[in-house]
């Protein structure tokens, strides 16, 4: 018998035992943080999980599966030109309305698929950072100074933190290169354009699913809000063609999937996440019982649902008993300690808002109206900037995902860069203002 590993479970048995025995059930304050953390568990499986990461895991899984690995290499490679692949890279968000946690399949897809370190990690900041719903709405909410600000730190903090990465790794990146070296030109199963269209029509379903609705109630934005669910539903109708036409499933099974789609968008106008649902029900079974790549293709969106659902859970429910959910009972650190630590243009409130974002979950958007919120109880502009730059390219939910996937030694800098860079990102645009 192994007694060390014994003594281990012991501990761990010990230690949950002591944790409920002493369990402050009736405090108000833990009460709330329960159930704050519960609350957010809730709202993130309703509002976030099907239309952001149901999308996002199955074009994970294109990228996986339809993208040659030559393709990502010749332009994310470790071999690859610098300034192309850093340039992708770091403007990859404009395309991409998603949040710390929806980037995640993107990213794991692309760095398993040969990605340097340096252009997946500036591809992993990028994404969240600045897609053009959040800096519209920056601009409109918290002022074009705020938006310009927020685009600029996001390009620059994307290619340095790659940069930096790269730079600390660089002997497992020349590793990486050799081997790239080696591999030899794999032949395309498709037209390029074929491939690329079944992309686009997927990513363009995950950014209109997700339009956020404007401060406006009129106007060309009000408008693209208010027809979201019929662009969603055109392309749904481009996406049925590409999986006739591009990956040849056939033509009666998709048609009637489309069918009963279109009947339950019918019966249920009102309700647009009925249909929506539907639809990715079907797809699954559709790309399922179809031989080659389309079971090829669902293999792989199932690996990474299985391997970032759990995670995500785990860590927003810890989140939500930190730092409270959008109900605002409040976590088990109360929002006045937050308020109070970030006022003003200090290093200490600069670098307590970087911790903070970096730690706290916001979905695509959702960050700006809290930081309206904040800047009026009395939040300086540059922690409001740092804040920006490192909350919604961070989170508890998501570090746990990146650790999975890149190992905890380079979590671990790549959530030190963010911090600190935020921080002097915010002192910066606070000494200016």
């Amino acid at each position: 018998m192994n007694w060390r590993e014994e003594y281990k479970k012991l501990l761990w048995l010990a230690g949950f035992f002591l944790a409920v025995y002493f369990m402050p059930i009736g405090n108000t304050r833990f009460d709330n943080a329960i159930y704050d953390a519960l609350a957010l568990v809730k709202w993130y499986a309703q509002e976030h999980v099907l239309l952001c990461l149901v999308p996002a895991f199955f074009i994970a899984g294109v990228i996986s599966v339809f993208i040659s690995q030559a393709s990502v290499i010749k332009y994310f490679g470790a071999t690859a030109k610098k300034w192309i692949s850093y340039a992708v890279a770091s403007v990859s968000g404009t395309i991409l309305a998603v949040c710390s946690c929806t980037v995640l399949p993107l990213f794991s897809g692309i760095y398993k698929k040969g990605a340097g370190l340096g252009p997946a990690m500036a591809f992993l900041y990028s994404g969240p950072a600045i897609n053009v719903l959040a800096i519209i709405l920056t601009g409109r909410i918290l002022g074009l100074e705020m938006s310009l600000a927020r685009v600029i730190g996001a390009v620059l903090f994307s290619v340095i933190i790659g940069l930096i990465m790269a730079a600390i790794y660089r002997k497992e990146e020349a590793v990486k290169a050799q081997g790239q070296f080696s591999l030899p030109e794999p032949e395309e199963k498709r037209p390029l354009w074929q491939t690329s269209y079944h992309f686009f029509v997927l990513v363009a379903i995950l950014v209109f699913a997700n339009w956020g609705k404007p401060d406006t109630s009129d106007g060309f934005w009000f408008w693209l809000y208010d027809q979201k669910w019929a662009i969603t539903g055109l392309f749904g109708i481009l996406f049925g063609l590409s999986l006739i036409f591009v990956l040849k499933i056939n033509r009666y099974y998709v048609l009637s999937a489309v069918l009963v789609v279109a009947v339950s968008a019918f019966l249920y106008p009102l309700n647009p996440l009925i249909p929506f649902t539907i639809a990715a029900l079907l797809l699954t079974v559709l790309v399922s019982i179809t031989p080659g790549e389309p079971q090829e293709w669902m293999s792989s969106t199932w690996e990474f649902a299985k391997q970032i659902l759990p995670l995500l859970g785990a860590g927003v429910l810890f989140a939500g008993f930190l730092l409270g959910s959008h109900e605002g009972k409040g976590g088990i650190i109360p929002n006045e300690w937050i308020t109070a630590l970030v006022g003003g243009n200090s290093f200490l409130s600069n670098f307590f808002a970087s911790i903070v974002g970096a730690f706290m979950y916001f979905a695509t958007l959702t960050e700006v109206p809290i930081i309206q919120g904040l800047i009026n109880s009395g939040m300086g502009k540059g922690p409001a900037l740092a804040l920006l730059l490192a909350g919604p390219a961070l989170s508890l939910p998501s570090m746990l995902v990146i650790k999975s996937v890149i190992g905890l030694q380079k979590t671990l800098v790549y959530v030190s860069l963010v911090v600190v860079m935020a921080t002097v990102s915010g002192m910066i645009y606070g000494f200016i203002l």
